[in-house]
């Protein structure tokens, strides 16, 4: 990810570290902790480490970051913006219930694809990094899951009072297919560079939702082009 660096950080240190969140500077510095964090883990993302990479005064960097523990929550953070961005965002204004949901799903998967970071998703990893390691890092972590399950379970619900999903259908149980599809095709992405993965997941997406679909449901697919 290419980060962009003002010459006045790269020359001096930074004099107050109690800036906004959305400090277009910090945000940056966040944006490659987030690409370092992603390949070495959290564990492996340092201020020092930081400062390195980015060709800046590790004096600096304290003033924006109290601790290497506020640094790797202040990056827990921006990824969960950047996810946000990339994944949530170009599907708000679709048609609420399964046309949403199945292309949210499809959304995940070209954000896998297109590797916004160079180790891969980023929670994906810290997933696995954090999942045994109790502490505010480890929730931080934990409460982003929770919103991406609870983001899935929901746009199931809407499409099951919508009438497109059968009565029947329980939503947290599609939700744990759903997120169980597109994990495995993002792990055989990163560990085979499988471009197979990819299209297996679609179609296991598809596959499901047609099967849950009510003919008012299968209609919005078909419409939306999800089929």
């Amino acid at each position: 990810m290419e980060i962009d660096i003002t010459e006045e950080l790269r020359e001096a240190p930074i004099q107050d570290g109690r800036r906004l969140r959305g400090d277009r500077t910090k945000r940056a510095i966040l944006a490659k902790a987030v690409d370092i964090a992603s390949v070495d883990g959290l564990e492996g993302l340092s201020i020092g480490r930081l400062a390195t990479e980015l060709g800046v005064s590790k004096s600096g960097l304290f003033a924006h970051f109290g601790s290497k523990q506020e640094l790797q929550l202040e990056t827990v953070q921006v990824a969960s913006e950047l996810f946000e961005e990339h994944v949530w965002q170009p599907v708000a204004d679709l048609d609420p219930g399964i046309v949403q949901l199945g292309s949210l799903m499809e959304s995940w998967l070209r954000y896998f694809r297109d590797g916004l970071f160079s180790g891969g998703c980023f929670f994906s990893n810290a997933y696995h990094e954090f999942d045994a390691r109790p502490g505010p890092v480890r929730d931080a972590i934990a409460a982003q899951k929770r919103r991406w399950i609870a983001a899935i379970v929901h746009h199931a619900k809407v499409a099951v009072r919508r009438k497109q999903l059968k009565a029947g259908t329980d939503p947290e149980q599609l939700a744990f297919e759903l997120d169980a599809i597109g994990s495995l095709a993002n792990s055989l992405w990163q560990l085979e560079r499988d471009e197979k993965a990819f299209g297996r997941a679609q179609t296991a997406f598809r596959s499901r939702l047609q099967g849950a679909a009510t003919a008012t449901g299968r209609r919005a697919l078909a419409a939306a082009g999800l089929t």
